[in-house]
């Protein structure tokens, strides 16, 4: 894919390992964050080398491994200086107390103290170290300094119990890395993404709904939160988790979208409607399982439009629709940015091959009253950031 836009293209990272029984999961870090075409430079402590091999890590890095405070006497200078962040994954409760009163007795340890840039931690450990009074005095002071923290989570823990001290998953480090590196453009903006179908209910479990999956809405609310956005996502029925730090709201039907976006559209400055809402529904909603008949005759009714309402308002926000068509009808989405009251409209042909619904990839044109913007086949995060530049240049 042309002219793909990735958060960590060329990125150096510094990623140090310490001796936690999560450090065998920074093999699969390293690679996801060399697919991302990223540099990945790894030290290790002496600990870590108990649950991982260097060799392992330089297979994975396809770079030097460093773990020697002697061997390169003036890494913790070099290296630190060539990093564009610094993450450490797992972070025990040993590296944490270590970092936090700037003792400086191996090359990890060292490299952090005479870092200047953003840091990452992933705290990784039992939770009865997690709990400990101390443990939460480091870590509250290391987060005082601005160290980003990332997890734990709570689950099952290689000890057999259960609580809260498992390392993040993998693509929750990712993302916040991505975060910590994106431009917070979008900063000053309180944003209302819209994503996921609807569901009109002919009886109590039968409904009308359509293929949305969510996943360009969710890209939306992600790509506002990396860049810095206050974000509410208002989702209809998605098996999608919604992005860690966003407001969620969760509606099913199209009047429960259209009270949410109303109630959040005053308080907001960009409505993004990239939701699949139903135009129609049944003229009645059966109060029991309507047996199954030869034939079955249905009255529907249009279901509310949402951007009209909003784009009627008299201190409306920036509003992007979002018009999904089967065949390059792009002078219906022109015909909707004007009628609506949008400011911008994204069209998309849903029958065009990795177009559409339930994909990671989309192919679009943004369109607005100045200009009309046509993307090649992007993923849906590529074509969430083109949305906001365009916007962001609209707005300016």
């Amino acid at each position: 894919m042309k002219n793909e836009r990735k958060g960590l293209k060329n990125k150096s990272i510094l990623l140090g390992i310490t001796g936690g029984v999560a450090a065998y999961k920074s093999i699969d870090l390293i690679r996801r964050l060399r697919e991302e075409d990223a540099s990945v430079t790894v030290i290790m402590t002496d600990a870590s080398k108990h649950f991982v091999t260097p060799l392992s890590l330089e297979i994975a890095s396809s770079k030097t491994v460093y773990s020697d405070l002697f061997t390169h006497p003036m890494a913790h200078i070099t290296l630190p200086s060539q990093a564009d962040i610094m993450v450490i994954a797992p972070a025990t409760a040993n590296s944490i107390g270590k970092f936090a009163a700037g003792i400086a007795d191996d090359l990890l340890s060292t490299c952090l103290l005479s870092y200047k840039g953003t840091v990452i931690i992933a705290p990784s450990m039992n939770w009865r170290m997690y709990d400990n009074p101390v443990f939460q005095r480091n870590l509250g002071l290391l987060l005082s300094r601005g160290v980003i923290q990332i997890g734990p989570e709570k689950g099952p823990l290689a000890c057999g119990e259960e609580g809260t001290g498992r390392m993040s998953d993998i693509k929750n480090i990712i993302e916040a890395i991505k975060t910590a590196l994106a431009p917070k453009d979008l900063s000053r903006e309180k944003i209302v993404v819209t994503a996921g179908p609807t569901r009109e209910y002919l009886d109590p479990v039968r409904f009308f709904s359509n293929r949305s999956s969510g996943r360009m809405g969710y890209a939306l609310a992600k790509a506002a939160l990396r860049r810095g956005a206050s974000v509410t996502l208002i989702s209809g029925p998605s098996a999608l988790s919604p992005p860690t730090g966003v407001h969620f709201i969760s509606v099913e039907t199209a009047e429960d979208m259209l009270h949410a976006v109303r109630e959040q559209a005053r308080l907001s400055t960009v409505l993004v409607m990239s939701a699949a809402v139903s135009d129609f529904k049944p003229a009645e909603k059966a109060k029991e399982k309507i047996d199954k008949p030869e034939e079955l005759h249905l009255t529907l009714f249009r279901t509310p439009d949402i951007i009209s309402e909003i784009g009627g308002m008299k201190s409306k926000p920036f509003i992007i629709g979002f018009a999904a068509e089967t065949g390059v009808k792009v002078e219906k989405a022109r015909k909707k940015l004007k009628e609506k009251n949008m400011d911008m409209i994204v069209f998309n042909n849903v029958t065009e091959a990795g177009s559409g619904f339930d994909v990671d990839t989309n192919k679009v044109i943004i369109l607005d009253s100045r200009k009309e913007q046509n993307l090649p086949l992007l993923s849906k995060g590529a074509v969430a950031d083109a949305i906001f530049d365009r916007m962001i240049e609209i707005k300016t």
